[in-house]
């Protein structure tokens, strides 16, 4: 706000970008130099989110995860604890290993009798799809055919997805249990679980389906693969349409390709780049803040009343509605009490002096 008032003063007067770009920019700069080092990345990245297509974004990154040496650090793990070894290209299994401990699990699995129900039946034909099941040499998942491995990968993924939304909803559900008992069932039952155990267990079995598809159709194994069968596995985004996910991933494969592009020699090195980016996107969002609130997204309209106490609020923006871009749209019913001695027009409502 003060940055605000050194504009107009400097300046004479409000220009369009003035009151909310030109006063966030060197403000949020000058935020972000005293924020902690190590965060200063994710607070970029939260502030310069652009809608990007999770389906290119997941292909680049699966392809960056099949190349070797292409990621590294957690992005890596993630990814490794997400899809499975078995799609790394250096992963080494003895195949004749992994057949004697089938054959080890079938004689012991025959030893055992089992009574004839429902749940034995399905059990048995799960087994028979399993153990029976079609895998092309060029796969690395030896324990498992190629059906199998897609089903496997789906019902973990589901579990972990449906298991993390339901601990997300715990402490709400919790506050009411004792006066709303019912809500209890709401934290096992709520759509939100199963949207978000769909997309992850969508996302691997369409992933892995896809590539040991090509693997037959191709009868080999390619990194290539991994830009089809990402962009495939990327569909699997309508269970659970988060914003909020692809535009962090794809800002997280903006940051990757530009790293990689300084390791090779292909892009120079921009120092402090980081924090210009922040002031920039953040003071694009105070822009849309203070000349078109309408257009911003409700989420950041009260994070920025949280933190300034309610007094973004209670700008004249009337007077910015000469630039066309119905800034005092939501702002109708209010009127500022301004003292007379500092307004060059008479304020509607004058501030009564003592």
């Amino acid at each position: 706000m003060y940055i605000n008032y050194i504009f107009r003063k400097l300046l004479g007067k409000f220009y369009f970008w003035s009151p909310g770009f030109g006063a966030a920019l060197p403000a949020s700069y000058m935020a972000i130099l005293i924020e902690r080092k190590s965060r200063r990345g994710l607070l970029t990245i939260y502030m310069a989110n652009q809608v990007l297509l999770f389906c290119i974004t997941a292909a680049l990154f699966m392809f960056f995860f099949r190349c070797k040496d292409g990621l590294k650090g957690f992005t890596y793990s993630a990814l490794k604890f997400i899809v499975g070894k078995e799609e790394i290209p250096t992963h080494s299994f003895s195949p004749e290993a992994a057949f004697s401990r089938i054959d080890r699990k079938i004689k012991h699995c025959e030893k055992i009798s089992q009574p004839m129900n429902i749940l034995a039946l399905t059990k048995k034909l799960m087994d028979k799809v399993c153990k029976h099941g079609p895998r092309h040499r060029c796969c690395k998942h030896y324990e498992d055919n190629c059906i199998s491995y897609c089903i496997k990968g789906f019902v973990r993924m589901f579990s972990i997805g449906y298991l993390i939304q339901c601990c997300l909803r715990i402490p709400s559900t919790f506050r009411h249990l004792f006066t709303e008992p019912s809500r209890l069932l709401s934290l096992f039952y709520n759509k939100e679980n199963f949207q978000l155990g769909a997309f992850l267990g969508s996302f691997v079995s369409i992933y892995k389906g896809t590539s040991c598809f090509l693997r037959w159709v191709r009868n080999l194994d390619d990194e290539l693969h991994a830009l089809v069968a990402g962009a495939l596995a990327g569909i699997s985004m309508m269970f659970y349409k988060s914003t909020t996910i692809s535009m962090y991933l794809a800002s997280k494969l903006v940051e990757t390709i530009y790293f990689k592009g300084i390791e090779a020699g292909k892009v120079p090195y921009f120092p402090h780049a980081d924090s210009i980016i922040y002031a920039i996107s953040t003071s694009i969002c105070f822009q849309a803040a203070v000349m078109e609130v309408q257009n911003l997204r409700p989420s950041y309209w009260k994070f920025l009343l949280r933190l300034t106490n309610g007094r973004f609020a209670l700008m004249n923006r009337k007077v910015l509605d000469v630039f066309g871009t119905e800034a005092s749209k939501k702002f109708k019913d209010f009127t500022p009490r301004l003292d007379p001695r500092y307004t060059v027009v008479p304020p509607e409502l004058p501030l009564e002096l003592s």
